[in-house]
C-alpha cells in the first residue's frame, strides 16, 4: 500500500509579490528550492496564513539569494505581498517507508525570506 506524506515544507515565508498576467506558478528562491529539495516543475501546495487560503500550483526557481516568493497567474489573487505562506509538497511511498521517511523541513528568516 502507497499513503502520501509531506516530503518537503518551507515554513513561513513572506509573499514579495504578485503577478497576474503570468502564465502561472509561484517563482522561489532557488536557494530556499535546494534547501528544501523542491525541483523545477514540482508540485507545491500553498497554505496562506493571512487570509486562509490554499492553493496548488508549480514552482519555478527564482534567483538564488533574493528571498523571491512571488504567485504568478490566477494564483496572485489569493495573496498580497507581506502575506506568510507556508510552502508544503508531497510524495507518495511505501507504508513501510512512510514510517522512517524524514522530510526537508526549511525555516526561512521572516523579514528578508533568506536562510541565514
Amino acid at each position: 500500500m502507497q499513503i502520501e506524506v509531506v516530503k518537503s515544507k518551507i515554513h513561513r515565508v513572506k509573499v514579495t509579490g504578485a503577478e497576474l498576467n503570468y502564465i502561472g506558478s509561484i517563482t522561489i528562491d532557488e536557494d530556499l528550492m535546494e534547501a528544501a529539495n523542491i525541483i523545477q516543475g514540482e508540485k507545491v501546495q500553498i497554505v496562506n496564513n493571512n487570509n486562509g487560503e490554499r492553493l496548488e500550483t508549480y514552482a519555478i526557481p527564482g534567483p538564488r539569494n533574493s528571498g523571491e516568493i512571488t504567485l504568478n497567474g490566477a494564483a496572485a489573487r489569493k495573496v498580497a505581498v507581506g502575506d506568510v505562506l507556508i510552502l508544503i509538497t508531497y510524495a507518495r511511498m511505501e507504508f513501510e517507508e512512510a514510517k522512517t521517511f524524514k522530510p526537508w523541513i526549511v525555516f526561512p528568516n521572516e523579514e528578508n525570506n533568506s536562510l541565514n
